[in-house]
């Protein structure tokens, strides 16, 4: 059975949706857990999909999650190796006009940027970030100013991410959600409207609308 859906313009989530900076973002996370005396399974529970002051105000409310951000940002900076793009990503925004997609992220701009740019990547003309929002995912903040920067009501846009919590930030802005199971299992995703273990599942036709089709999971 095959699925069609159409809007006007599309937003991507970053990590584990167009990019794959998973031994990156993992190691870490965990290294810091372990300097911290946490879990490492239990933080890396609560790391995808969410700004990083929010993953430490999860995990460790006792620390200062202001200080401890900045300190992995400046790790985070330092190691892209490893930082590949998602499997048919390229192709895929290369069939859409720049003014058809943009990225809606909870990594800081100059990080976002930068890891796009590694994996060979285009930058998006439009950008949403943890510097932009007050609230990270899953609130629906970012994902309305994302669609806010299209002029569009969110209505006319459709959402890829990866994380149950960037599906929740989506939908509660009135987005429907195309859930990529590169991080986490089908099931765990189930509230998105479809769900595809990658780009090349996609057919996509790009004039005055964005068409897509795709196979409905068994």
């Amino acid at each position: 059975m095959t699925w069609q859906i159409e809007c006007t313009a599309l937003l991507f989530d970053m990590d584990g949706t167009l990019v794959d900076s998973t031994p990156c973002i993992e190691g870490l996370w965990r290294r810091w857990a372990v300097r911290q005396h946490l879990d490492p399974d239990f933080v890396m529970q609560h790391v995808h999909g969410r700004r990083g002051i929010e993953t430490i105000a999860l995990v460790a409310p006792h620390l200062d999650a202001t200080v401890e951000v900045a300190v992995l940002l400046q790790e985070e900076a330092r190691t892209l190796d490893g930082t590949v793009a998602i499997e048919g990503a390229a192709d895929f925004l290369a069939q859409l006009r720049p003014d058809q997609w943009g990225v809606v992220t909870s990594a800081p701009r100059d990080i976002a940027l930068a890891k796009l740019a590694y994996a060979g990547l285009p930058a998006p003309t439009r950008l949403i970030s943890a510097d932009d929002v007050s609230q990270g995912k899953p609130h629906p903040e970012a994902f309305l100013k994302g669609a806010a920067l299209f002029g569009l009501d969110p209505q006319q846009c459709v959402a890829f991410e990866d994380a149950l919590s960037g599906v929740q930030s989506a939908q509660a802005a009135g987005i429907a959600v195309i859930a990529l199971t590169t991080s986490h299992s089908a099931q765990a995703l189930s509230r998105a409207e479809h769900i595809i273990t990658n780009y090349h599942s996609l057919t996509l036709k790009a004039g005055e609308r964005i068409v897509i089709s795709g196979l409905a999971q068994q």
